[in-house]
């Protein structure tokens, strides 16, 4: 693994200020944090920085605020994060110039303190150097916490790591390090499932992972247009009539990489997209013209479990159907038990990541069983696309 440089490579941080980019960018509801999830990732790094006596400087962004906005202020996530850290955090309600400076000068080694939304500056999506300047003045130190804004080039992600010197904090050395054993250096057979609506917004993942893993399962809206390509009928089922040729090209490079590529063989099928809609399983080759595909079928789910057995590392990103629509839920649920089981038995790595991937296995109970579970969203998918992160590159040692 290209080696980066962490909190073990930081040496003595007593009353350093230590700029933290974490990300803070939590649902709301009525005023009030409705999923500390992003908060939880954020306490080993903070906590360990300000029991080392360093002086904690958070830098999040918050929402897509045009300029400042109460609406968008991090004032009420800071008394959030004092409450999953167990201890004080104070608010600077600016993230550069003298006021923020003047504040800063005033805390002790060991405070910790959330400056304001770094997108109420217009420099920092753009990445503008006189910003990152700006806050640069107020730390010694910079520690990039946040893989899920890993992707973006901006001040307060990228900037900042080449003008001070710069170090992952725990969570995103947590994920950088099971991502590589996913895709980097994996244990070998690999299987990735992939599922989703559509093939266009996964095209880059499945182009990059075909050279990558030796199966290759596809599953939800996308697999009907891989059936499709193949001659199949798949009826009113969801797929993209456009991309058969695409589709074809993929599955002639997973033939020369020597990648499995597997589409289910038995379907369940509904005349209607609604949860408890009446349906049946039938044959790929079966489907009516007036039905449309909303799961996998058992018998394909089996052989599909069969294969994860004779792997030692999975991959996934995205449901196998409509997951969200009981009981179409039923081959997800089915398939990533069985790679629940595997990983607490110690014969699989099991990464996973994207939202709809995250709520699935939150829904099959199976989350905390798996190796790993990325909430970054775009980031863990330009991952898997093969995109070098600009937030991670800076880090590198």
């Amino acid at each position: 693994m290209a080696k980066f440089r962490t909190l073990d490579d930081i040496g003595d941080v007593r009353g350093k200020r230590v700029l933290v980019r974490a990300d803070l960018n939590v649902p709301m509801q009525a005023g009030k944090v409705s999923d500390d999830t992003r908060l939880r990732a954020a306490q080993p790094t903070i906590a360990e920085l300000a029991d080392k006596g360093a002086i904690v400087l958070v830098l999040s962004h918050f929402g897509r605020p045009k300029g400042e906005s109460a609406e968008f202020s991090l004032s009420p996530i800071s008394s959030a994060l004092a409450k999953v850290l167990g201890r004080t955090v104070g608010f600077v309600t600016e993230c550069k110039g003298p006021a923020a400076e003047q504040a800063v000068s005033l805390m002790a080694a060991g405070e910790i303190a959330v400056l304001e939304n770094t997108r109420f500056e217009a420099g920092e999506e753009k990445n503008d150097p006189a910003l990152v300047a700006a806050i640069a003045k107020l730390g010694d130190l910079y520690v990039n916490d946040a893989f899920s804004a890993a992707h973006r080039a901006h001040a307060s992600t990228e900037g900042l790591a080449h003008v001070l010197p710069a170090y992952a904090g725990r969570s995103m050395q947590a994920e950088l390090e099971h991502l590589e054993a996913a895709l980097g250096e994996p244990e070998r057979p690999v299987a990735a499932v992939v599922g989703g609506a559509k093939v266009s917004s996964k095209l880059d993942v499945l182009n990059n992972l075909v050279g990558k893993v030796d199966h290759l399962i596809i599953g939800g809206g996308m697999a009907n247009t891989f059936l499709a390509a193949k001659g199949v009928d798949v009826g009113k089922s969801l797929c993209e009539h456009d991309l058969k040729d695409v589709a074809i090209g993929i599955l002639a490079k997973a033939d020369a990489a020597r990648c499995t590529v597997h589409l289910p063989y038995d379907v369940v099928v509904a005349k209607e997209f609604k949860a408890n809609a009446a349906n049946h399983t039938v044959n790929v080759h079966e489907v009516a013209a007036d039905e449309m595909i909303l799961d996998v079928g058992p018998a394909a789910v089996e052989a599909l479990s069969d294969a994860l057995k004779t792997c030692r590392t999975l991959v996934w990103n995205g449901p196998l159907g409509a997951f969200e629509l009981e009981p179409f839920d039923a081959a997800t649920v089915a398939l990533a038990r069985t790679a629940a089981a595997l990983t607490e038995a110690g014969s699989l790595v099991s990464v996973a990541g994207g939202g709809d991937t995250v709520a699935a296995l939150n829904h099959a109970g199976v989350a905390e069983s798996f190796s790993f579970v990325s909430t970054a969203g775009g980031a863990f998918l330009e991952w898997m696309e093969g995109k070098a992160l600009p937030g991670v590159e800076a880090l590198r040692a």
